[in-house]
Order: structure tokens, then sequence, then C-alpha cells
């Protein structure tokens, strides 16, 4: 349970860095200061553990390594989710009541249009962190180990298709 709890890390770091940043450019455009810890955290722990389940399911090869589809659709269902949560959940952190959205179905809408930015991102901080941390896993993880050979070997796939573009460049390059 552990092994595979420790793959979920660099998801949850993701997800979770970004419901911070929320948090601190709602402190950044004026709102007090309880109302930007509240979006914070708000946003952090949804979007802390949906990154974790988007890692878990990563680790277990569902989603292809560099591939944007999975990630978009998983955010297409997941950010909008996790937007309603924080937006009705901030109101009772703040010591009221939930505060819903007043048009919850156009609310998500809007949120499902976000999520493919939010997807870019998410996917591409994430496969610069798990590589990282996996590494350091997997003398004692064999599950680390896994999902680290497959990350070599798709960085091996992909070095070799940019050597191979450039040679193709360099020889177009030389013809009359």
């Amino acid at each position: 349970m552990r092994d595979r709890l420790e793959l979920a890390v660099p998801g949850a770091v993701v997800g979770a860095t970004g419901g911070l940043i929320a948090g601190a450019l709602s402190a950044l455009v004026g709102h007090p200061y309880g109302w930007a810890a509240a979006t914070a955290l708000a946003m952090a722990v949804p979007l802390g553990l949906l990154g974790a389940g988007y890692a878990l399911l990563a680790s277990t090869g569902r989603f292809r390594l560099g591939v944007f589809a999975p990630a978009a659709l998983y955010w297409l269902a997941g950010f909008p989710l996790a937007r309603l949560v924080a937006e009705t959940s901030t109101g009772l952190l703040l010591g009221g009541g939930p505060t819903p959205p007043d048009d919850v179905p156009g609310f998500l809408a809007y949120q499902g249009i976000v999520s493919f930015g939010w997807a870019i991102g998410f996917l591409w901080l994430h496969e610069r962190i798990a590589p990282h941390w996996l590494d350091r896993l997997r003398a004692r993880n064999p599950l680390a180990q896994r999902w680290h050979e497959r990350y070599a070997a798709h960085a091996r796939v992909l070095r070799d298709a940019s050597v191979r573009a450039r040679r193709r460049r360099a020889t177009a390059t030389k013809r009359p």
C-alpha cells in the first residue's frame, strides 16, 4: 500500500500547488486574507486528491506518458467537480453556509472549458516532477522502478526521434 501511495505524491503536489496558487492570486487581487486562505484550502484539497488519482492511473499504465488526450478527459471531469466543491465549500470554511453557484450547469460548462488549460499545465508539471521523484524511490519501491523504466524508455524514444529529425534536416539542407 505504501508503495502505491508514494506514486501518488507528484500528482498530489501539482494539484495542491495549483490550489495554493489560486489562494495567493485571490489575495493578490485584493480579497481579504481569510477569503484567500479559504480559497487556497478549498482548491488545494480536491485538486490534490484528483492529482493523486491521476498519478496512480498513470503509474498503472492506464495513461500513456506524454499523451495529452487522457489527461484532458480526466480533468474535463475532475476539474469542474473540484471547482464546484471549492466554490460551494468556501462559504462553509468562512463560517457561513454552502455557497453553490447560481447556475450550476453553466458553471460546470465554463469550468470544463477551463479544464483544458489546467490539464496542459498539470501534465507539463507532472511529467517534469514524477521522473525525479521515481528516481528517488526506485531502489526500494518496485512499482516506482517499473514506472521509472517507462519514463526512461519514453525519453529514449523522444531523443531518438529528435536525432532522426535533426539528421533529416541536415541532409535536406545539403542537397542542391
